[in-house]
């Protein structure tokens, strides 16, 4: 299978490109505003064509069926006989006619996004490439992008031709635009992640999901206040928020780190936000949250184009760049900065601490964190969810075969044969080096090694990370007096509470992290402080 078939079909979430022609910052200046646009330029480029009454001053546009009439001096378009009032007039500057350029493009649908989702739809590889820019050209290439849709019907079944609901979001690294599309099978959301040089810099794809978060009675939104930040620089720059605590500070801060997956700063899963609830319950007791948009969700295709990704760049550098955007702020207290890791970023938080190396870091929080290598910890989950089923009554003859698969990816990652310089070649998930790269890595065991205050959180109704794993960090820390160790009698592995036996399907509910949890960090926070 070709390289680009196998990237394909091994992301869940995929990521585009695409260029738009700017208008040239002499244009801007010359008709007096950042939002007026040469009207032939943009409309020609779309598809357009342009008329121009001399006399009149009535510049006519047409596009299909569509007639857009305006006029030099007025503040309105006629399109198709209806007037449209417009933010600024029609201008003539030396022998160029302008206007609102945001209007003309949605009248039009000329917008680059636009273009691009409409090029892909039709298979149009090589001309839809020119949109992309140069960051992730080399994994974007005219015929992956002429299979993309085909690839993402074969999953999902037919896609209507149009999209039945749009919807933008601008953060501080991209304008989002998200299209919903209806398939035979599902809904569809496709993001097409547009730089502020109007280029698609990335995409995202997943199942289109009702929002049934609710908020939790903890949060109240007079305590704290949120500010739109941004964590590192360049092309893997990250948009993130910094809640802070209402009052002078300087407040202690806690870094949240994603469990597995790509994650928004929110680490949203069906109704729950449990970095979010983290983020208000801890601001409203007095202590500083940081969040942030994981870099395998803000910059898929980026990160999917390395063949050597590590769990270091996909876990631990972006928490060495968010602690150094909070040593520079006035807000919070330096000496006083702690990062708690869920999931994954917990098994991660050994390698956080070993690459402090100006020992920045107060303290680290583990939230579900395994303590096994990761191989070891995928195999247990599998059969502990099995184990739960059949105590519940459930047909596990799906979930067997899963656990089997998974039992079998274990083997080939622990077989001695294979390694980073000699990855096999049929590995079933992608990136192999990802897996290779960190077998040996056990997180309890170089913990062991660290001094660093350390307060450990876990469920005991979490079908993901057990009870085994939490016993393992306290046998191997028992002689580390600076470590606490907590556990929850009902919560499960999105650190709510759930009355049933979990086995993951309670996801799809509304629910929020334990206040008792909340209470817990804030307190050990503030002590260590």
């Amino acid at each position: 299978m070709n390289n680009w078939k196998k990237l394909l079909l091994s992301l869940t979430f995929v990521g585009l490109i695409l260029p738009v022609t700017p208008i040239s910052e002499a244009a801007e200046k010359s008709a007096g505003s950042e939002n007026l646009v040469p009207i032939r330029e943009i409309a020609e480029k779309n598809g357009a064509e342009v008329s121009w009454q001399q006399k009149t001053g009535e510049i006519t546009i047409r596009k299909s069926e569509l007639t857009i009439i305006v006029k030099v001096g007025e503040k309105q378009a006629m399109v198709d006989g209806q007037a449209i009032s417009l933010n600024n007039p029609v201008q003539l500057t030396k022998g160029t006619t302008y206007m609102d350029g945001a209007f003309l493009s949605e009248t039009l649908k000329a917008a680059p996004e636009d273009r691009f989702i409409s090029l892909i739809s039709e298979g149009d590889g090589k001309e839809a490439a020119k949109y992309v820019h140069t960051s992730v050209s080399g994994v974007l290439s005219p015929t992956l992008l002429s299979q993309l849709w085909g690839a993402l019907e074969g999953q999902n079944g037919k896609i209507t031709s149009e999209a039945i609901a749009m919807h933008v979001e601008n953060n501080t690294v991209h304008r989002n635009v998200t299209y919903t599309f209806k398939t035979e099978l599902t809904r569809l959301n496709i993001t097409v992640r547009m730089n502020h040089n109007g280029l698609v810099d990335d995409l995202h794809i997943a199942a289109a999901t009702p929002d049934v978060y609710q908020k939790p009675s903890y949060d109240d939104p007079s305590a704290y206040t949120e500010q739109a930040i941004t964590v590192g620089q360049g092309d893997l720059a990250l948009p993130g928020t910094l809640t802070l605590p209402k009052g002078e500070g300087p407040f202690p801060v806690v870094i949240l780190v994603h469990g597995s997956g790509p994650n928004n700063q929110d680490a949203a899963i069906g109704g729950a936000k449990p970095f979010r609830d983290l983020a208000v319950g801890l601001a409203s007791q007095g202590v500083a949250v940081l969040r942030y948009d994981k870099v395998t969700y803000e910059h898929t295709y980026k990160v999917a184009s390395q063949p050597k990704f590590t769990l270091k760049q996909e876990s631990v550098d972006q928490v060495n760049d968010a602690v150094e955007f909070l040593k520079k702020n006035a807000h919070i207290d330096s000496t006083a900065i702690f990062v708690a890791g869920h999931s994954q970023g917990g098994f991660a938080m050994p390698l956080i601490i070993a690459e402090d190396k100006q020992h920045d870091i107060a303290g680290s929080i583990l939230l579900a964190a395994p303590s096994s290598s990761f191989v070891d910890v995928l195999t247990e989950q599998q059969d502990e969810l099995v184990e739960r089923m059949k105590q519940l009554g459930l047909d596990t003859e799906m979930i067997q075969g899963q656990a089997d698969f998974y039992k079998n990816v274990t083997a080939m990652v622990k077989d001695p044969k294979y390694s980073v310089d000699h990855l096999p070649e049929a590995f079933p998930l992608q990136p192999a080096y990802w897996w290779f790269e960190q077998r040996d890595y056990v997180p309890a065991e170089l913990a062991k090694t660290q001094n660093t205050p350390m307060l450990v959180i876990q469920g005991e109704n979490d079908v993901q990370v057990s009870m085994d794993q939490f016993q393992t960090w306290k046998s191997s820390l028992q002689g580390h007096s600076n470590v606490t160790f907590n556990s929850y009698p009902k919560v499960n592995h999105l650190l709510s509470s759930y009355d049933g036996l979990s086995i993951g399907q309670e996801y799809a509910e509304p629910s929020n992290v334990s206040k008792a949890i909340i209470d817990d960090i804030a307190k050990w926070v503030l002590k260590s402080n």
